[in-house]
């Protein structure tokens, strides 16, 4: 295993509300929850936890409230060896948390309360955090502290994967170009890579032409696509009887920038990634089910 490089992760920690329904209500009615536990989470702190038990040495960017460094989660934190000096810490706020419906069908709905993150339209950029690191994940959080952090990154040279998640719809177009063209690397899934094409009018290889060199796009059970100079690469998924499809995304991105930072192949990358993915969504929350680099190599190499 090649020697690790460092990986800033720049986003949302959060509590996560993992809730089961049967199905959605409709508005102005109800249903009954059948399942609701607690865990682990937020896009940006799902990055760093897994890829550091897969022997990344990262760090973390997140906007948390005044007690969370009393809490579980930072503690777990710390015993994975995560770097969390750069936290902005927030007192008499909240630590962020999300309430993740799925149903039936594993479609999703969250809602989300920012709390302490409202705090990055003010903070300023963790120029130290970004200069001591190789890499800079920019994932689900505040857009303009997001592109600051994009330019800042930028002009360090540093390599910059960019995944807006379910913050999306929070770009204005204008915002939403600005950070991808300062991307090496864009993920999203299926839904997320279409929504950004309409709204900066343009195909994949326009895209590219814009920015990210690699375009990384999730399509759940059917696997993966990776768009670079070397054109199409397409990946099928591990599949695993998913009990919870919470944070199989956010342990993608770990376990492909974990390998891809280590110089392996975008294929490489991509199948180690999809290994990573069918451990978290084994068991309920984005943390739960974390694999070692062993497991997850074992696993691929099975698979492939």
């Amino acid at each position: 295993m090649a020697k690790n490089r460092d990986l800033l992760a720049i986003g949302h920690s959060a509590h996560d509300y993992i809730i089961r329904v049967h199905e959605f209500p409709k508005a102005n009615f109800s249903a009954p929850i059948t399942n609701m536990k607690t865990f682990n989470g937020g896009a940006a702190a799902n990055v760093a936890c897994v890829g550091a038990n897969l022997g990344l040495k990262t760090s973390l960017v997140s906007a948390v409230g005044g007690d969370f460094k009393k809490t579980d989660y930072y503690e777990h934190m710390q015993n994975l060896g995560i770097d969390t000096e750069s936290l902005i810490i927030v007192p008499g706020e909240a630590t962020p948390t999300a309430f993740v419906l799925t149903d039936d069908n594993e479609d999703q709905i969250s809602y989300f309360y920012w709390g302490a993150a409202r705090e990055f339209a003010e903070s300023k950029v963790p120029i130290s955090a970004i200069k001591n690191a190789e890499a800079v994940h920019l994932a689900t959080g505040d857009p303009d502290f997001n592109w600051k952090c994009s330019e800042a990154a930028k002009e360090e040279d540093l390599l910059v994967s960019f995944d807006p998640g379910q913050d999306l719809g929070m770009y204005d177009t204008k915002k939403l170009k600005d950070v991808i063209e300062n991307t090496t690397i864009l993920f999203g899934n299926h839904h997320e890579i279409e929504r950004i094409l309409q709204a900066l009018e343009i195909d994949l290889d326009g895209l590219r032409e814009l920015g990210p060199k690699i375009i990384v796009k999730t399509c759940g059970a059917k696997g993966s696509e990776i768009y670079s100079n070397e054109d199409k690469i397409i990946i099928d998924a591990i599949t695993r009887e998913a009990v919870d499809p919470t944070g199989a995304g956010d342990s993608y991105r770990a376990g492909f920038l974990s390998r891809f930072l280590n110089g392996e192949s975008l294929e490489e990358s991509a199948k180690f990634a999809s290994s990573v993915s069918s451990f978290i969504v084994e068991q309920q929350g984005c943390q739960t089910n974390m694999p070692s680099f062993d497991d997850a190599f074992e696993r691929m190499n099975g698979f492939y």
